[in-house]
């Protein structure tokens, strides 16, 4: 991946930037609300209060010694930033670990009886089973007369806005109106022409939030099954709770049982899903790399050989973006098959703008935006991309 000057490493440490309200901002956010969220005891309170100070006034400090994946973090660069502030190191790197850590202070990674407990849980299910979501599940009968193409594009950009369903954005955005969406980049003819009907290919689907989100990306993958776009699909998820609503293997399950409480076309889909697990056609996995703090780049070998052989991985929402891409500060306009270059086969990306990386835009596209908003079009969540890379690494070569 180029790594120029004009493209530095984002950092936490600018005050008035978009990462440093994360981390001053929306991480205290998130732990009061897991706080009060769960009938906690005295350890876990007191932990909680440890890792609220620590995130906004302390030191990046080790995993504890017993910690199982002390050995991965310190490979994936613990050893390098223990003991300096939160704000002064990659804010991807810090975003992560402030997840990991939050996790430890709930007693999520054991031992005891807390162990395996998501602390974010009772926010996925209460949006899961929202009013909302049946509306939009109900939404799918009035699909089911039209032409495929049609549906499938209905689908794929109700997978790409269902990335607005993200909890800890909301905590920084607050809850209101979400207005009308503005697509920037659309390259789904590209996407199409890689999937095409009585296509035998794998899709790798990398997910992004759980919920409102997770329940269209699963819906889009039964549409390419059933219609013979792909004769297999792979859905990455996380290993352990992330990112407030990133997906589980657990929120899988809890979205396929979400879909076989509704009627009409959302029913079908979820036994055809549910029948896609049992066969084969349709496997979860939570690879440790899913959680890792660090760029694409750095994808171990096995993943890279899962990747290469896919006809297709599609990358969701903007925490995978920034991992695609770079966590840097491009220009706007930098190419975006140029950053994605390093893949190992056919590479999309369909991500709801929430933070300031962008890359593959027209220069026109920059002057209106910019113009109409100055740069809060990056970071509100009300724009959205489709991009694609279809070269294979052969081709590149």
């Amino acid at each position: 991946m180029p790594a120029t000057p004009a493209a530095p490493v984002i950092l936490g440490n600018a005050p008035g930037s978009f990462p440093h309200s994360v981390l001053a901002e929306r991480h205290p956010a998130i732990i009061r609300q897991v706080r009060d969220a769960f009938p906690y005891g005295p350890a876990q309170h007191r932990a909680l209060d440890e890792l609220l100070k620590s995130c906004t006034e302390g030191v990046i400090e080790p995993l504890p010694e017993d910690a199982g994946d002390r050995d991965r973090w310190r490979a994936w660069g613990l050893d390098v930033y223990a003991g300096r502030s939160w704000f002064d190191v990659p804010w991807l790197w810090s975003e992560s670990y402030f997840y990991r850590r939050l996790l430890d202070a709930t007693g999520c990674t054991g031992p005891g009886a807390w162990q395996g407990i998501d602390p974010f849980r009772p926010f996925k299910r209460a949006e899961l089973d929202a009013p909302e979501t049946d509306g939009e599940l109900a939404a799918l009968d009035a699909l089911q007369d039209r032409a495929e193409r049609e549906r499938a594009d209905a689908l794929l950009h109700g997978s790409l806005w269902g990335n607005r369903a993200d909890l800890g954005f909301r905590l920084s955005a607050g809850e209101a109106a979400e207005p009308a969406p503005v697509l920037v980049a659309d390259d789904s003819e590209a996407l199409w022409s890689l999937l095409p009907p009585s296509g035998t290919g794998t899709l790798c689907l990398v997910a992004d939030n759980a919920g409102r989100e997770l329940v269209p990306d699963l819906l889009l993958i039964a549409h390419l099954l059933t219609e013979g776009r792909i004769g297999r699909a792979v859905l990455h998820v996380k290993p352990y709770p992330y990112y407030v609503s990133d997906a589980t293997t657990a929120d899988v399950v809890d979205a396929l049982r979400r879909l076989a409480t509704v009627p009409g076309a959302a029913a079908g889909y979820g036994r055809v899903l549910w029948s896609a697990m049992a066969d084969g056609r349709l496997t979860v996995r939570a690879h440790p790399f899913s959680c890792a703090p660090l760029p694409y780049t750095d994808l171990p070998d096995d993943l890279r050989a899962e990747f290469a052989s896919a006809t297709l991985t599609l990358f969701k929402g903007d925490l995978n973006y920034r991992r695609l891409v770079g966590d840097r500060l491009w220009p706007p306009t930098t190419l975006f098959q140029d950053v994605t270059a390093y893949f190992p086969g056919p590479v999309a990306a369909l991500r709801t703008l929430k933070s300031d990386v962008i890359t593959g835009l027209s220069a026109a596209t920059v002057s209106g935006l910019v113009a109409a908003e100055d740069q809060r079009w990056r970071t509100g969540g009300t724009h959205a991309l489709i991009q694609v890379n279809p070269s294979d690494d052969a081709q590149r070569k």
